[in-house]
């Protein structure tokens, strides 16, 4: 065989793999389960030996981290073309979750790592792998981090397929599913904030199953780039605040972030969204973070049920902040 017949086959073999993504060989059309099987998938479920200290498990943490060389090129799963993102803090879609367990543990996924059911990991056909998401159960409004390393759900309507840990920290794992929430992070926000609110609405095609925020890559990009103050910046107040006489510094931390201008958007969609509660909402910048915080509050006590109050509408429980 001439050199020129072998490179022209191992051209055509390259070309090849770069249409299509490694995903689970066992995800097929018809497969599902009940509901109370656990995962999605007939034969999935939960391991025989599941740590006993599931819920001590922290989330995953957000951080830099180099795109998979292969897993974020197009690909084509059961019949679909699928375009991955390549930019993260840009996404939001709200979808039904699944879980996978047993049935793939110890498998590879598509970014090459090992699949492991206890970690805080996460499938998703289109966020770049790999990258950080918040999943927010919107039936109880449990939220957590995790790492998108492997690519999936590709049937079913189901738009995100979490770790048996995630799924149970979620309060998923009886069911099978939920309504969730997903939201894309970028390393340099603060885990304990929602990501600036930078997304403009665009609804999915003829699909009552989920829905779909994005943002432009250049609004992301203008965020990450802005100086950061070098001293505090005080915004007007929500209401009627306290004299500053009264500040005691007791303040509950709504977010904190790396650039001034992502602190301002965020504090524009705080003070919409506790309009009713009285307290001042201001900037501070400390330890190289811009800190967005609302208060003064009397003492730690009323902090901390102001806190508890504004869980439920924000989907966090804010940190009290001492002076």
């Amino acid at each position: 065989m001439s050199n020129k017949v072998v490179v022209l086959i191992v051209t055509t073999l390259f070309l090849a793999a770069c249409g299509t993504v490694p995903h689970r060989k066992s995800e097929t059309p018809g497969a599902t389960s009940a509901p109370s099987a656990g995962g999605y998938l007939e034969g999935d479920g939960p391991g025989a030996n599941a740590p006993a200290n599931i819920d001590a498990i922290p989330d995953a943490v957000p951080k830099i981290e180099p795109l998979h060389r292969y897993a974020n090129r197009p690909y084509n799963a059961l019949g679909k073309t699928y375009t991955p993102l390549t930019v993260t803090g840009i996404f939001k879609q709200r979808g039904i979750a699944s879980w996978y367990g047993k049935k793939f543990n110890g498998e590879r996924t598509s970014s090459g790592e090992i699949y492991d059911m206890y970690a805080m990991t996460a499938a998703h056909p289109t966020l770049p792998l790999p990258s950080y998401a918040r999943v927010t159960n919107l039936a109880n409004q449990k939220s957590v981090i995790v790492r998108i390393n492997d690519r999936g759900p590709f049937i079913n309507d189901r738009i995100i397929d979490l770790s048996y840990t995630a799924a149970h920290k979620l309060g998923i794992t009886g069911n099978g599913s939920a309504k969730v929430e997903v939201e894309s992070i970028t390393p340099n926000v603060s885990v304990n904030t929602i990501a600036a609110s930078t997304v403009q609405s665009q609804p999915l095609e003829n699909s009552a199953a989920a829905s779909l925020v994005v943002a432009p890559a250049v609004a992301a990009s203008a965020v990450i780039a802005a100086p950061v103050a070098a001293a505090p910046v005080v915004a007007p107040p929500v209401a009627s605040a306290s004299p500053a006489s009264s500040d005691t510094g007791v303040y509950l931390q709504l977010g904190a972030f790396k650039t001034q201008e992502a602190a301002e958007t965020y504090l524009a969609k705080m003070r919409s969204e506790l309009s009713d509660n009285g307290k001042q909402l201001k900037l501070s910048t400390k330890d190289g973070l811009v800190r967005v915080h609302i208060g003064p509050y009397a003492n730690q006590s009323e902090a901390r049920s102001s806190a508890e109050s504004m869980e439920e509408k924000l989907g966090f429980k804010p940190m009290v902040n001492l002076p």
